[in-house]
């Protein structure tokens, strides 16, 4: 309340500056002595009107942040609609009580600027106070746009901050010499070292939206050469949602350099086949299957319910989505795909409208060591969770497949393969949209390929690549789960949807670069490929045509619908090792187990 008093008593203070100088240009500066007590009246009516008017625009109130442009316009119809109500009647009585009629509209100019005036020089004085002291970090923000210019913002209002904001760097050439909040654009990404020489910057933090990996590469490798850490935010969608504050900026990690922003999601394609629906979605304790969850929820479906053998996944994946893992909800299922009685049981009690089958094994080589494993959970788990979903009037499926499936020569491509077969044949039984989305390399997932590599880098042990040009798709989980959820709304019954991964890129890249921000010296050793295991993966099999018709970065492809009865693990293990393989020399294992 003191603040706000301080407030009226400087607008009342801009009123009796304007009236004194109305009164003395009216005059040309010769005041009689008669004119003091008609200005002390005027001023005090200005200032009782100025309470009023105020008080009902919430200038003193609290309404609005000291010197925003949104207090200006309160400050700007508050001092108009005084002076007019002061000045309107002025210029009939004006005469009668010897106060010039012009007075109000002398002084409503100079009652602006005195008011504006003295709200600049508070909003300096504030900010001054608030910016980080001399041990704050210096540091440089790349992008000149709204996130940096609200980036700069904060640091320079945050006393607490790490960071002190002393350059802009922003590739714009129409941006050079530009302010914000007094620290300037100093030049581009090429001016990077005289950059960093003249305001002895140690760090440098990335402040576009969207940033993909190319760029972030890029200024990346500028930084590194100059000794200066490189730091980015969290995505713009996180800013939006939860607000972003200088210790929410991070370390550039390995998956922002090869990794992918996320796509903007098309609600139109959700929304119709999730909104108020029942979904299911099995493995929903893996880093696939709880992202999805997180995302479905977002669409408003009447129930989800989370599948899983894993009782330490659900209730991860549940504290992410309900902020608790208690997992004593209906929200929770535990139960594995490999158990058509249970399942049948849990469909035909929870009558799911929609299913994302997650559930999978995914390991190539410990597959080629089990390849019955494969069979039991990728093969006839897949089965299972179809028969069980074609019961329960399931009306749209869909199946995770995995880019190993095109042109296969693994164990786990080929045992993706038939379950992609088998959603096709099922599609084809129930003439509703069940159809399989393909992609590959997740970033982040449990196993892959980074957490590895940051493991062995943790322990100081050399880094193990396979073959020197190996090449793997990457995609961040978020943008696959995002476009999965996409492709269910619009895939056909038996389709294959090819999410677009990007070009591939080579693992010894990786391995490299990730020895490189670790600062560590290490070396790398070559394994050699693994039976089963490719040099170069695909997205798109030899006998396939795929063509995008709906969304850019989903592809349709045809896929031969197998029925269960022509399958047996015999006959399949059979075909699978006869056929060429990149490196194996596998016999048919010991095992056989014909679909139920």
């Amino acid at each position: 309340m003191r603040r706000y008093g301080a407030q009226y008593a400087l607008d009342v203070a801009a009123w009796a500056t304007a009236v004194v100088l109305a009164f003395l240009l009216r005059y040309e500066f010769d005041l009689g002595r008669d004119s003091w007590p008609r200005m002390l009246v005027l001023v005090v009516t200005a200032g009782l009107l100025q309470l009023v008017v105020g008080w009902s625009v919430y200038l003193y109130r609290g309404r609005y942040t000291y010197g925003t442009f949104e207090e200006v316009r309160a400050v700007a119809q508050a001092v108009v609609l005084v002076a007019l109500l002061l000045g309107i009647p002025l210029l009939f009585v004006g005469p009668l009580v010897a106060v010039p009629r012009s007075a109000m509209f002398i002084a409503l100019p100079i009652a602006l600027l005195a008011a504006f005036s003295v709200r600049y020089l508070k909003r300096l004085y504030v900010e001054r106070r608030q910016r980080p002291d001399s041990g704050a970090t210096r540091t440089l923000i790349y992008g000149a746009g709204y996130l940096g210019a609200d980036l700069v913002r904060r640091l320079e209002t945050d006393p607490l901050s790490s960071y002190q904001a002393v350059g802009l760097v922003d590739d714009d050439p129409r941006k050079r010499n530009m302010q914000l909040k007094g620290v300037r654009v100093q030049g581009g990404l090429d001016d990077l070292r005289s950059i960093v020489v003249a305001t002895r910057a140690e760090v440098l933090i990335v402040a576009i939206g969207r940033a993909d990996s190319e760029l972030l590469q890029r200024v990346h490798d500028a930084a590194s050469e100059l000794g200066v850490r490189v730091k980015v935010l969290p995505p713009f969608s996180d800013i939006l949602r939860e607000g972003s504050r200088a210790a929410d900026i991070r370390d550039i990690e390995i998956e922002d350099l090869i990794g992918r922003q996320p796509v903007d999601m098309k609600a139109e394609l959700v929304t119709g086949y999730i909104a108020g629906k029942r979904v299911l979605v099995t493995g929903a304790g893996g880093s696939i299957g709880a992202e999805l969850c997180r995302q479905i929820v977002a669409f408003a479906p009447a129930e989800l319910i989370m599948l899983d053998r894993d009782e330490t996944g659900l209730q991860s994946a549940q504290l992410s989505i309900s902020g608790h893992g208690l997992l004593d909800t209906r929200d929770v299922v535990l139960a594995d795909i490999r158990d058509p009685d249970a399942l049948a049981e849990i469909f035909e009690a929870r009558r799911p409208e929609v299913v994302f089958h997650a559930a999978a094994l995914k390991h190539l080589p410990m597959l080629e060591q089990y390849p019955e494993e494969a069979w039991k959970t990728n093969v006839l788990g897949t089965l299972n969770v179809l028969r069980a979903a074609e019961s329960a009037g399931v009306e749209t499926f869909v199946n995770i497949s995995t880019d190993k499936a095109a042109n296969p020569k693994s164990v786990l491509g080929h045992s993706k393969r038939v379950a992609e077969k088998l959603t096709a044949w099922m599609a084809k039984r129930t003439e509703r949209p069940y159809l399989s989305v393909r992609f590959g390399n997740v970033l982040g997932s449990r196993g892959s390929l980074i957490p590895i590599f940051q493991n062995l880098i943790q322990q100081g042990r050399p880094l193990t690549v396979t073959h020197p040009d190996a090449t793997r798709f990457f995609m961040t989980i978020p943008e696959a789960c995002q476009l999965v959820v996409q492709a269910g709304g619009i895939g056909e019954a038996g389709e294959v949807l090819i999410l677009d991964m990007g070009e591939p890129v080579r693992i010894l890249d990786i391995a490299e670069r990730m020895i490189a921000m670790s600062g560590k010296e290490l070396p790398v050793v070559f394994t050699g490929l693994r039976e089963g295991e490719k040099l170069h993966e695909e997205l798109v099999g030899e006998r396939e045509s795929a063509s995008r018709r709906f969304h850019p970065k989903i592809s349709h492809a045809a896929v031969e619908p197998v029925p269960p009865e022509g399958l047996d693990y015999s006959g399949w293990a059979g075909r699978m090792f006869t056929e060429p393989r990149d490196n194996s020399t596998a016999a048919i294992p010991r095992f056989r187990q014909e679909a139920q």
